[in-house]
């Protein structure tokens, strides 16, 4: 069984660019470490402050949080975001090549 999940936030101007490496380290330390069960992807949006993360993550596969990068990502979230985070669980629909 999984669960999928989607995560939508605006960053301030002045910190979106070090979001972005900061989610970008997060995908580094994933390439590495390669879990099993964790299909994730995150995406900047046109208006460059706009992030939106989905994930699917199968019950048995580790936490996001359990990854430093992830811990790294977190700190400070609050002081770079121009607001608060719109989290929610989701059921995928449709997809094609995009979630094998």
């Amino acid at each position: 069984m999984s669960k999928a999940f989607v995560v939508r936030y605006e960053m301030r101007p002045d910190t979106a660019d070090t979001n972005q490496a900061l989610v970008e380290n997060v995908f580094r330390e994933l390439a590495e470490k390669a879990p099993e069960g964790i299909r994730y992807a995150s995406f900047r949006l046109a208006d460059g402050v706009t992030f939106v993360h989905v994930g699917v993550m199968d019950d048995d596969a580790a936490a996001l949080t359990d990854f430093a990068a992830f811990a790294e990502f977190g700190k400070g979230f609050g002081d770079r975001a121009a607001g608060q985070p719109v989290a929610s669980g989701a059921t995928l629909v449709g997809s094609y090549g995009f979630i094998p």
